[in-house]
């Protein structure tokens, strides 16, 4: 990633982004497991939503809650700035999400999505 290789990237617009990533891949997950998504930011609550109707993806749960803080966080002043290494992990773990859901979903749906 781009911003990572700055001398001083700015870690919390990269987390914040990281964790609106993979609220949106659940979300769309969710979807297509044709089950109403929630209106939160709190991703393990989505993977427990996602988890009624596909277990395997609970054992994302821990580390998917990992991103959960960077949603809001970031907007207020006493928010800790994530270190590099936080940084890297979060992008890690939303790439581990998008790779278990686009594994799941057929190539007709992916192919959908982009056209709307």
């Amino acid at each position: 990633m781009r911003e990572l290789a700055q001398k001083e990237p700015f870690t919390d617009i990269v987390c914040f982004h990281a964790q609106q990533a993979a609220e949106k891949y659940l979300k769309g997950y969710l979807v297509w497991l044709d089950i109403e998504p929630k209106r939160t930011h709190d991703l393990e609550d989505l993977v427990l939503l996602a988890g009624t109707k596909d277990k395997e993806i609970l054992v994302l749960k821990d580390m998917l809650a990992e991103l959960t803080p960077f949603a809001v966080e970031p907007r207020y002043p006493e928010f800790e700035e994530p270190s590099l290494n936080d940084t890297k992990r979060a992008i890690k773990i939303v790439q581990e999400l998008k790779d278990y859901i686009l594994k799941r979903v057929p190539e007709e749906a992916k192919n959908e999505a982009h056209k709307g």
